[in-house]
């Protein structure tokens, strides 16, 4: 095997990281004290090739824990009216969670990856809810770093010269409806598009694999010298 063929893998991508795309709906912005009300995660897969696409998909509509505060102005936001309603068909927290770190592990310890990241479109407030769902739900076996996060609003700022999820993909060719916008599922399944786009444009203008281009730096170097 070469040391190309090597490096294409997301175990060495990623310093041994498995990335995970996450979006959540909440009824606000704080996540010691506002509800999670819908989470969704998209695992990443690479190709031997060293392209990166969005490989599997969980999805759920979460009850509020108890005691959650709900604010008005985040539940018209996201369009959940009634975040109670039998009709959404929502799980607890715990359970939500617990699915989601079963599929996580599996993924990431088929890759050889050591640990799991979140990669989401202002990465801190969704790192935040599902840090803080998990101690409520008192699940031992997080897979996800505590703090590191890959971020797509920063990462998009630099590709691309935009911040706001749609614009980003728009300008990366990424379709984007605002009309299913603040839905978890759309959310995740776009940024997940969007992440691998930015990943795999590094990788065709040559930032990819590192190597490449510090061989090329050290030719034009010997050139000079010559």
């Amino acid at each position: 095997m070469t040391q190309e063929t090597n490096l294409n893998t997301l175990r060495a991508r990623f310093r041994g990281y498995f990335p995970v795309v996450i979006d959540v709906e909440t009824a606000g912005f704080n996540s010691n004290t506002d509800a999670l009300l819908e989470i969704c995660a998209v695992t990443l897969k690479m190709d031997d090739d060293g392209w990166l696409s969005p490989d599997k998909t969980i999805h759920f509509h979460v009850t509020p824990f108890e005691g959650a505060n709900l604010v008005k102005e985040a539940l018209e936001f996201n369009g959940i009216r009634d975040p109670f309603s039998p009709l959404r068909g929502a799980v607890s927290e715990e359970h939500a969670l617990k699915e989601i770190f079963k599929l996580v592990r599996k993924e990431q310890k088929a890759s050889g990856c050591q640990r799991s990241i979140i990669v989401a479109h202002n990465a801190n407030f969704d790192h935040s809810f599902v840090m803080e769902a998990s101690r409520r739900s008192l699940l031992k076996r997080n897979p996800f770093h505590p703090f590191a996060t890959f971020d797509t609003a920063a990462l998009s700022g630099l590709a691309l010269g935009q911040t706001v999820l749609a614009k980003a993909c728009k300008t990366a060719g990424v379709a984007f409806d605002n009309r299913e916008a603040h839905s978890a599922l759309y959310d995740t399944e776009r940024t997940a598009e969007l992440f691998c786009e930015i990943v795999n444009r590094w990788k065709k203008l040559g930032g990819w694999p590192v190597f490449e281009v510090e061989a090329e730096s050290e030719q034009a170097t010997d050139e000079q010298i010559d």
